[in-house]
């Protein structure tokens, strides 16, 4: 009942924030459609943990200012990267590559936070998930090593469980 609970003031909140028209014919509108949607999604079984995840309220403001320095990070190592091709075009400073990582996170949801945070940090893309495995492109080997290194995967694993 809580996720129903959630989905509902979800809704509610992106309704009311498009909207900018608060009449009581457009509220009643609103209501009706997240009703309609509410419905339709108790019916088709969608609301449950993974779609409503919760439990990770309290984790993820902490992950997402680390994964918002590791953008950073990321970032100017890429602009480095390039600037030194720049500077020096006989140099090969980009070396794309791509490997299969594999991981020890258990749920869908852990590996799909896992993967968008591969791709979200520049110089890295995660371009499948295929069982216990991300295949990972990146710009250079560094960016592979580093998610081998594991530190990545720890956090989402914490945010997991």
């Amino acid at each position: 009942m809580r996720y129903t609970l959630s989905l509902i003031a979800v809704l509610a909140f992106i309704w009311l924030a498009n909207s900018g028209l608060y009449t009581p014919l457009l509220l009643t509108f609103g209501l009706l459609s997240i009703a309609l949607v509410i419905l339709l999604a108790r019916r088709m079984q969608l609301v449950d943990r993974e779609s409503q995840p919760l439990h990770l309220a309290a984790a993820l403001p902490g992950y997402y200012w680390w994964l918002l320095c590791k953008i950073v990070q990321s970032n100017l190592q890429v602009v480095a990267c390039v600037w030194r091709s720049v500077f020096s075009p006989s140099e090969s400073v980009i070396s794309p590559t791509h490997a299969r990582l594999r991981t020890s996170l258990r749920t869908d949801l852990g590996k799909v936070l896992y993967a968008n945070s591969i791709t979200l940090t520049p110089g890295t893309v995660a371009v499948a998930i295929e069982g216990d495995e991300v295949l990972v492109h990146a710009l250079d080997a560094d960016g592979i090593e580093e998610l081998r290194r594991g530190d990545m995967e720890r956090r989402v694993r914490v945010l997991e469980e």
